[in-house]
């Protein structure tokens, strides 16, 4: 028998002691690596959040304007609802095929290859998200300080410096943590469904009241040509966002149930909304005054809530910081996604060690909005609209990179399986509205492909030249270094695949 003190006894003593506490590091050091924190309430949130943006609350008269009766508009808002529903769940479907963040970036990247995913990332993520996100920024700025400047114009330097911290706040609360971000989604996505609620019930009391003469002859003077092209136009784009969920896949909690669950209920949900909010404008407003007008709501509500109608520019700046906290939330993704497979800036790839959230692509994608939004405040909406094209072009390839894989991957597990045609159509209806697009605005959709071009530069400098200068390979790396120090950041453990 040994003694107590024996060198044995010490030695599984030690053993134990250093078994315990290797332990307490593991129980105390999380592993570096996005959470999964979106469930389907908050992808639901984060969905209605990003789409019900300033068009339901400022411009919904370009779907009257472009249709020409009342009746028609409503028969479109709910044809490209439907439409949006459906690219929706094909793209529910990519996502559980191909269960990756990154939204079309990856699926490019898996089925055709690094170029074209690249120039996908390019364009998704500089232009759309980065100008989108500035655009509305100023235009937040404009409906939280439209109400205390009443019968004069906003300062210039306020707008910008509202502008400036908001987009702010939103990379420190997507920096902070992702449930927090997510809440946020919610919080705001219930603030504006709640707006649109009030304005449903007061239209909805006028209806009662007997006011249904702008519903009369509803089809008179309707445009069933180019008109209904337009108008199908203006509506898809009043639906633009449905995808961005795909850029978090890998941060939800079962993506195979909660991605077409959230497409499914926020899309629906939107169509009702919208279609509702519409009857009920139409309730107050004329046809001409809802398309004479620059902010139907605000409109609406100087109609009909009296005092209370300094309410609705809040609910309108709500609506539109909800869309702003969605495209940070998901575009920091396709930085943070494009950064690992090697396209992007290997920093952009990294994970706060102690927020476990991807901090230096949140800050990226505020820094890209803010030069748009300084350098380019006059020029934004013109920016978005060159865009246009190329966006078309990044639905339609994803489209196609779902076929592609349903010819030549039927291998491949999936949760969610939609019968071949509803691909097939959304992609000939894509690649007509793309052709539309082409021909009705020549200059605008070549100029959006040579924005998308303007990445090819960044492709063969940053992705093809692998033998760089010593030098130059050196401060790259001394900037990587920099930012993973300064930010506390490190890359994540487990792989993406």
């Amino acid at each position: 028998m040994k003694r107590p003190g024996s060198k044995n006894n010490v030695n599984n003593n030690s053993a134990t002691a250093d078994d315990a506490n290797s332990s307490v590091v593991v129980e105390q050091k999380p592993k570096i690596e996005l959470r999964k924190e979106i469930g389907v309430m908050q992808g639901v949130g984060i969905i209605i959040g990003i789409i019900v943006g300033s068009g339901i609350f400022v411009s919904p008269k370009g779907i009257l304007q472009e249709s020409k009766s009342v009746g028609l508009s409503f028969i479109m808002w709910a044809v490209t609802g439907v439409f949006s529903a459906l690219g929706a769940i094909c793209y529910a479907e990519l996502g559980t095929t191909i269960p990756r963040s990154g939204g079309e970036y990856i699926y490019v990247l898996q089925v055709l290859g690094p170029l074209p995913a690249f120039l996908v990332l390019w364009i998704t993520f500089v232009a759309i998200g980065a100008v989108s996100t500035a655009a509305n920024s100023l235009l937040f700025a404009k409906y939280c300080l439209t109400p205390l400047f009443v019968g004069c114009e906003v300062p210039e330097y306020l707008t910008r410096m509202t502008a400036f911290l908001s987009v702010a706040m939103l990379c420190a609360i997507n920096c902070i943590n992702v449930k927090l971000a997510t809440k946020t989604a919610v919080v705001i996505s219930v603030c504006k469904v709640s707006a649109l609620v009030i304005i449903t019930v007061i239209g909805f009391y006028y209806f009662g009241q007997g006011k249904t003469e702008n519903f009369e002859n509803s089809f008179e003077g309707s445009d069933y040509g180019l008109g209904t092209i337009s108008a199908f136009y203006q509506g898809f784009w009043a639906f633009a966002g449905w995808n961005y969920l795909n850029f978090l896949t890998e941060e939800m909690k079962r993506p195979s149930r909660s991605l077409p669950l959230a497409i499914i209920i926020s899309l629906s949900l939107i169509t009702v909304i919208y279609v509702t909010a519409n009857l009920a404008y139409l309730a107050v407003l004329t046809p001409d005054q809802l398309i004479a007008s620059h902010a139907v709501a605000v409109t609406f509500a100087e109609k009909t809530m009296g005092a209370g109608a300094f309410v609705m520019p809040l609910f309108v700046a709500i609506a539109i910081f909800g869309s702003m906290n969605g495209e940070v939330l998901s575009m920091s993704r396709a930085a943070f996604t494009g950064a690992y497979e090697g396209h992007f800036p290997t920093a952009l790839a990294m994970v706060s060690a102690k927020r476990l959230t991807p901090m230096p692509s949140v800050l990226f994608m505020g820094i890209c909005t803010l030069v748009f939004q300084q350098l380019f405040t006059n020029q934004l909406d013109y920016l978005i609209e060159l865009t246009g094209f190329a966006f078309m072009a990044i639905i339609l390839l994803a489209i196609g990179c779902l076929l592609v894989l349903r010819v030549k991957h039927p291998e491949l597990p999936r949760s969610l399986k939609l019968p071949l045609p509803i691909p097939i159509l959304l992609f000939i209806i894509t690649s007509f509205i793309c052709i539309i697009t082409l021909v009705k605005s020549p200059k605008e959709s070549l100029i959006s492909i040579c924005v998308m071009l303007t990445g090819l530069p960044f492709y063969f400098v940053g992705v093809v030249w692998k033998r760089k200068p010593a030098s130059l390979q050196g401060k790259f790396d001394k900037l990587t270094e920099f930012v993973q120090k300064f930010l506390l950041v490190l890359p994540q453990e487990k792989p993406l695949d």
